[in-house]
């Protein structure tokens, strides 16, 4: 892919999802408006955990992610038809397994939820029992995403960006719907017209998800008539290219499984906390993620296929060259849209929420613990999809092993002291140091890094030791240039600058447009900080 296609690619993307992030926020400014920070949405959002959990795991996060190089390879070697057959043998399969696990997870819903170990043990059991009926709602919009998740990423195998991009904006289309029409118990009014109630509280908020999930998978098959679909129905486990494919998804189920893990131990620690705390979580990661996925998430999602056309044709500099610019960029991008939104978001949120002054500093504080691993978590982005180019997923698991570990020890001491700012905090020490450490890795050469990590003492000595810094630091000097230094001292500066424009006691300026101009003054005093990084993403 030539440079000026793959920033028409990044800018595609960046508009689709930012789309996507703008009908997220409405969707939850609606529910909010509906719910507040209550019992009943802590029970709608922890209800989601574990269906996410298995869409993730199988075709979302998991299957979908492996199968993009592989599926870049045979295309190159052997045709579309042949990839084709690929991702029917892996589609058949992640659909009877979400089947099978969905199953389970339907039949033993309650002890899952009731447990110590459970997703919700410190509910009421009415509430237990309601989180029981969604989960099993929920299930079977993830039966559809076992399909859809994957279809995405067969497309972006063939270098189709559009329709994958336009679905998670129909998944919401088909929430909202949920929202205004099927759980309210009084009915939205636009203009003179009077919209329909069903009344189905938390459960209308459910059905919804189940449209949205249609909706998703509907946009997607005038793409695949388009790229000459052709649906088989066989498992070839006897073809190359699927014993690959299963050989790295092993690791990387295993690493996507920790990633939920992790969420899980954020829900149940929260669940012992005061009520709203679980939502605040909720709310102050969606927040977090609108700028994630507009620079992490996009910059991953564009380059993936094009590091793996590189990967297969062996050009190394040009591999390693992409990379460098994208973890530049994340850095860049992501100091001072972290600065700005954690000063800057308060009067909005207060205003489109309509929550008290506590639940809103509450909210806020808990936003800004996310927003202090928003760099990590961009990184994260980039560098986990630089080692599955390479069809090399140990790593990555490696990395999520030690960020599940550090989480439960970090937020196991943090969460009573400082409620659901803690585990934010939590989130952002336990991602930042998985990228950090995934980076070091990956600036060794690949055929001794792994046998590096795989004999355990020097593994540990290094963790341990006085090289490890020495390293960090190298590989910062050799990935980012002085783009930290740079974008630390503008990421203060924008911030300090909207703080004292939003403290200021001009006459009659409401505070909501403080807000909005401190946070537009601040990005534009920061763009002559990244100007190297915004040339980059011109030339990209």
């Amino acid at each position: 892919m030539k440079a000026s296609s793959l920033t028409k690619t990044a800018l595609l993307l960046f508009f689709c999802f930012g789309i996507d992030k703008i009908t997220a926020i409405i969707r939850q400014l609606i529910i909010a408006r509906q719910f507040g920070l209550s019992s009943e949405l802590d029970v709608f959002n922890i209800a989601n955990n574990l269906p996410d959990m298995l869409f993730i795991l199988i075709s979302g996060g998991a299957m979908s992610l492996v199968l993009i190089p592989v599926m870049t390879e045979v295309i190159i070697k052997d045709g579309r038809m042949a990839a084709w057959r690929l991702f029917s043998s892996v589609a058949n399969l992640a659909f009877l397994c979400s089947l099978f696990f969905a199953v389970i997870i339907a039949i033993l819903a309650e002890p899952i939820v009731a447990s110590e170990i459970g997703i919700a043990p410190g509910f009421s059991a009415e509430q237990k029992r309601t989180v029981a009926e969604l989960m099993r709602m929920n299930l079977i919009a993830t039966m559809i995403f076992s399909i859809s998740g994957l279809i995405m990423g067969g497309l972006q195998a063939n270098k189709h960006f559009l329709m994958p991009a336009l679905a998670p904006i129909l998944y919401n289309i088909g929430q909202i719907f949920g929202a205004l029409i099927l759980a309210p118990s009084k009915p939205y009014w636009i203009g003179s017209f009077r919209l329909p109630c069903l009344g189905m509280g938390v459960h209308g908020l459910a059905t919804g998800v189940i449209l949205g999930a249609l909706l998703h998978l509907l946009i997607q098959i005038p793409a695949l008539i388009r790229f000459q679909f052709r649906w088989s129905p066989v498992i070839a486990f006897h073809d190359e290219s699927v014993r690959k494919l299963l050989r790295i998804m092993g690791p990387r189920i295993l690493s996507v499984f920790f990633v939920q893990l992790i969420f899980i131990v954020r829900d149940n620690l929260a669940s012992r906390l005061s009520t709203g705390a679980v939502t605040a979580l909720s709310y102050g990661y969606m927040f977090q993620q609108l700028p994630e996925t507009l620079i992490g998430t996009v910059l991953g999602t564009a380059i993936l296929p094009t590091l793996s056309v590189f990967i297969s044709k062996g050009e190394r500099a040009n591999y390693e060259t992409t990379i460098q610019k994208a973890c530049q960029l994340c850095i860049g991008l992501s100091f001072g849209s972290a600065v700005i939104l954690g000063i800057g978001l308060q009067p909005l949120i207060q205003f489109a929420f309509h929550f008290d002054t506590a639940q809103t500093s509450l909210l806020m504080w808990t936003l800004r613990g996310f927003l202090l691993g928003l760099a990590g978590h961009c990184l994260l982005e980039t560098v986990n999809r630089a080692f599955y180019a390479q069809q090399e997923a140990l790593l990555p698991l490696i990395g999520t092993f030690l960020n599940l570990v550090l989480y439960i020890l970090i937020g196991s001491m943090l969460f009573r002291r400082l409620d659901a700012p803690g585990i934010s905090l939590t989130d952002s020490i336990a991602f930042t140091l998985q990228s950090v450490f995934l980076l070091c890795l990956l600036k060794m050469p690949p055929e001794t890094r792994l046998r590096w990590v795989q004999s355990r003492g020097r593994f540990w000595r290094w963790i341990q030791g006085e090289r490890s810094a020495h390293s960090i630091q190298m590989a910062a000097k050799v990935i980012f240039g002085n783009t930290i230094l740079r974008s630390g001292i503008g990421a203060l500066f924008s911030g300090f600058v909207c703080y004292m424009l939003m403290s200021s006691h001009i006459e009659n300026l409401n505070i909501l447009v403080k807000s909005v101009f401190g946070m537009t003054l601040a990005i534009i005093i920061y763009i002559p900080f990244i100007l190297p990084e915004i040339k980059i993403l011109r030339h990209f």
